[in-house]
């Protein structure tokens, strides 16, 4: 059996010899000195050990290393169906925040605004709700935490509810419910809490994980309970952000002003942001100089959370690109026009013909992510299809590869079913329905696959295929051949084993396991393979050849060099 040298193991290790000595004190282990000898299979169980001891320590620090960064404030954005109370609910927050300021106060729209409250500060998005999710995907910014969602409890869940839901959850933000409208006569909170069981979705009232807070925003009842559920659930996020960092946050709003010029609104997500600083948004550029919050005061800094407008870009960044922080103005020219550059040659570049991406096109784009989720939004002509075509595809769906529906509604697909698909990286299904031409070119330019069917079976063949292709292939270890080691040759490009083939045959290309009487003591690659002076690519049985391997030397005369491949099993 092999063995090493303490102070060898210390070394290897990066460890002094004092501290694995002390080590093999209390695990029990015998030895007298420093120079004492240790089985091989002790010699790996002290690796172990070190190895667990030092991942614990890593992430012992990485913890104090981020629990040391400040926390920050929470993001929220209101969505819903239309008049079901998000704007109402906005107006009143933005009045609870002036209502001890001046009658007449103006206050400036920068896309967001703040809610101080005792038990902290909340950021509220002041954009449609679908556009903070769908718009930020193209750099992979996430802009808003927490969704509340706003629910008429004089009606009940809508179709609009239901892709809010849908955008809310494929950007991962937390949901909260808030179910508006309670001071009305026909109010009914019931009826809120089961349009939501219908959809899966269990209320903390019913023993579940969603929050469903009666509001009114018309009174402000129960406004304040909802501040506090919003906070609670931030505290539970355990938001944080470096104020030290590079600043670096999403561009909400961008206006030309006939006076000022080219007007940003930007949310700061990490960082300290200062008048005079570069930025950098998408394909443009700027140097900040003035900034102001929404009650219109000038700043000359922003940290993580806040919501500033500025002025400074010569021309108009796009809503929902990343902005990031550099040194100077040489730097933001150069990556603006590497940008410019590298958008152009996209353009210019062949892509199948122009065609729109399809389903097949997803599948590859998957397979290349190492994804195991099928994200899907569903449409239908009738409620009876859709209900068909759903239960098919809960029957798809494996322990392998879960199909995912984003969205399943009867009606055509519409432009935010694109927007949805596009944040999710998924894919639109119509059955019997035929998208409008404004939508199919949206999905086009969105890379979304949109496909109709008007046979339903097709539609299950193609979902099968993406399924399958997702699938993890089986293998099985084949050995194809062995060679017996008969001689040793050290030679300056390494250590060549002299061997002949007992049986099959060694390919240049196969994996290589070292056995030793009986035991496996190495696998790995072949680095060279020899018959005589020649490199060749395989060995027959019964001839002789020298072999290389790609990281072992320790070849002794008897081993066994088994030469063996992964063949992939069918499975059904």
């Amino acid at each position: 059996m092999a063995k090493i040298r303490i102070y060898q193991l210390a070394k290897e290790l990066g460890m002094h010899n004092d501290e694995l000595l002390k080590l093999l004190d209390e695990m029990g282990v015998a030895y007298k000195s420093h120079a004492s000898t240790l089985e091989d299979s002790t010699a790996e169980t002290v690796k172990e050990l070190i190895g667990e001891q030092r991942v614990a320590e890593a992430a012992r620090r990485a913890e104090e290393a981020r629990k040391a960064i400040p926390h920050r404030p929470p993001v929220v954005v209101i969505m819903g169906h239309v008049d079901h109370g998000k704007t109402s609910l906005l107006d009143y927050l933005r009045k609870s925040r002036i209502a001890e300021k001046e009658a007449g106060g103006i206050t400036q729209h920068v896309g967001a605004f703040e809610v101080k409250t005792p038990g902290g500060t909340v950021v509220f998005i002041d954009t449609p709700g679908h556009e903070a999710f769908t718009t930020i995907r193209a750099r992979g910014a996430k802009v808003a935490d927490i969704a509340v969602i706003v629910i008429a409890a004089s009606e009940g869940v809508m179709p609009q509810t239901k892709e809010a839901i849908a955008h809310a959850q494929a950007a991962g933000a937390k949901i909260i419910f808030a179910a508006n409208k309670i001071d009305l006569p026909n109010a009914d909170i019931n009826k809120v809490y089961t349009d939501l069981m219908q959809l899966g979705i269990v209320p903390v009232a019913y023993g579940g994980d969603y929050e469903v807070i009666p509001i009114s925003a018309r009174t402000g009842q129960g406004i304040d309970s909802l501040l506090e559920t919003i906070l609670l659930t931030a505290e539970l996020e355990d938001l944080r952000a470096d104020p030290k960092a590079e600043a670096q946050g999403v561009i909400l709003e961008a206006r030309v002003d006939k006076q000022a010029g080219v007007l940003a609104s930007l949310l700061v997500q990490q960082g300290t942001l200062h008048v005079g600083d570069y930025v950098v948004a998408g394909e443009h550029w700027g140097k900040l100089k003035a900034m102001s919050d929404s009650e219109g005061t000038r700043r000359s800094e922003a940290g993580p959370g806040s919501a500033v407008q500025v002025l400074g870009f010569s021309e108009l960044p796009v809503a929902g690109d990343t902005f990031n922080w550099v040194p100077d103005q040489i730097a933001a020219k150069e990556i603006t026009e590497e940008r410019i550059a590298e958008r152009k040659s996209l353009e210019t570049r062949p892509n199948d013909g122009g065609r729109a991406r399809n389903l097949a096109d997803l599948m590859r784009g998957m397979q290349e992510a190492e994804r195991k989720e099928i994200n899907l939004v569903l449409r239908t002509d009738t409620q009876g299809s859709l209900e068909a075509i759903q239960n098919i595809l809960e029957r798809e769906s494996t322990d392998e590869v879960k199909i995912n529906l984003l969205l399943a509604a009867v009606g055509a697909p519409s432009e935010s079913d694109v927007l949805l698909a596009s944040t999710a990286n998924g894919a639109i299904l119509a059955f019997s329905v035929n998208p409008s031409g404004s939508v199919k070119k949206l999905a086009e330019q969105k890379g979304v696959p949109l496909q109709s069917f008007r046979i339903i079976y097709e539609l299950i063949d193609e979902i099968r295929k993406m399924v399958k292709g997702q699938k993890e292939p089986v293998f099985r270890e084949e050995i194809l051949g062995s060679a017996e080691v008969r001689a040793v040759f050290k030679l300056s490009r390494g250590t060549i084993a002299g061997c002949m083939v007992t049986s099959g045959k060694i390919a240049r290309n196969a994996e290589i396991r070292v056995m030793r009487k009986g035991k496996e003591i190495w696998r790995g690659g072949i680095a060279g393979l020899k018959r005589v002076k020649d490199d060749v690519r395989e060995v027959a049985q019964g001839v002789e050849c020298g072999i290389l391997l790609d990281g072992f030397a320790e070849f002794q005369e008897g081993d066994v060099l088994e030469a063996t491949q992964q063949v992939e099993v069918a499975t059904d």
